[in-house]
């Protein structure tokens, strides 16, 4: 129950969740008081889908990850983790410290054979409906070997998840040409190269909207940079409109006639029916909400790991990289 918000919002978010897919269950993690002040006014068929586990600890997020681990045992996200890797829980939704849920997360479960370190990726809008972008913020760093692996991985969620037959993935970089770039990525180009997957080479920042590419791979230190400046430009164009249309009588009168296809763009752009990023690679699913999500949008962050566990999805990474290591 930790993240930018109060936990009033996350419980609206899984409440939100029960009552849109009546085959969900939840175990909510946190002050059982405050969750079953929560449950207590909702119809018998939602309220008997959710679980209060109770948990004395919460991390801030301000804790740094080893401190998490070491001091927070009894925290509401290590509580959540522990079940999953109890076999009690099939997924976990976080809001809460990214870097604390990373080590969380690779200290309970650890990673599937084949992957040295877990990545977070999320679908992003784009002109053919959505790209896959991969590491938003797991690892600052990453190796050229670790580069390819979230290649394989991005693909593998693509493909099987999302039904795209042969996922065309690129390489984040400052240029399409095959001379720039610093020696990590180049590195990374001449494995994806020979790696067999449909890799298409070097892509720049605006070929992640462009339609020309399913899956872009980069470390986590650029990916978040490029996901909250996606966040930021977003909000900007959004309150630009809003004052143009407000600005005369004449402008508001214009954005009446407008408005339901700026409803429609709205709502197809709304970064909240993209929130809930899945750490791939663990032994486990452990999804990543957004720290300022509202309930509608960690409710969708619950519907990602429901859409994850329904799939297989760790299931279908450890068999691809177990495939993609005995043929290597």
């Amino acid at each position: 129950m930790s993240g930018d918000h109060e936990p009033r919002e996350y419980l609206a978010g899984a409440v939100r969740a029960l009552r849109a897919d009546p085959e969900l269950r939840t175990q909510l993690v946190g002050d059982p008081q405050l969750i079953s002040a929560a449950l207590a006014g909702l119809p018998e068929p939602v309220r008997s889908r959710a679980t209060v586990v109770g948990a004395s600890q919460v991390v801030s997020m301000q804790d740094k990850p080893r401190e998490a681990i070491r001091h927070k045992k009894q925290s509401s996200m290590r509580v959540a983790v522990d079940l999953v890797e109890a076999g009690t829980a099939c997924a976990c939704v976080s809001a809460g410290n990214t870097g604390a849920l990373t080590a969380i997360a690779h200290f309970v479960l650890g990673t599937l054979p084949g992957v040295e370190r877990a990545a977070i990726i999320s679908a992003i809008p784009a002109a053919h409906g959505h790209t896959h972008m991969l590491d938003l913020g797991a690892n600052t760093k990453a190796t050229p070997e670790q580069l390819r692996q979230f290649a394989a991985m991005g693909a593998i969620i693509a493909r099987d998840v999302y039904g795209v037959a042969n996922p065309r993935i690129g390489l984040l970089n400052i240029g399409e040409e095959d001379m720039k770039g610093h020696e990590l990525v180049q590195a990374a180009q001449a494995l994806l190269a020979r790696s067999g997957l449909n890799y298409v080479g070097f892509v720049e920042g605006d070929d992640i909207f462009s339609g020309d590419v399913d899956v872009v791979v980069t470390d986590g230190f650029t990916g978040n940079v490029a996901l909250k400046t996606m966040e930021g430009v977003a909000g900007l164009i959004a309150d630009r409109m809003r004052q143009e249309f407000r600005a005369s009588w004449l402008d508001r009168l214009a954005g009446a006639v407008a408005a339901p296809a700026l409803r429609r763009a709205a709502a197809g752009l709304d970064p909240r029916r993209y929130n809930g990023a899945c750490m791939v690679g663990l032994d486990g699913i452990v999804v990543k909400s957004h720290g300022r999500a509202d309930g509608v949008a960690f409710a969708r962050a619950i519907g990602t790991a429901a859409l994850a566990v329904r799939h297989a999805l760790t299931t279908h990474i450890a068999q691809a990289m177990h495939a993609q290591g005995s043929t290597t």
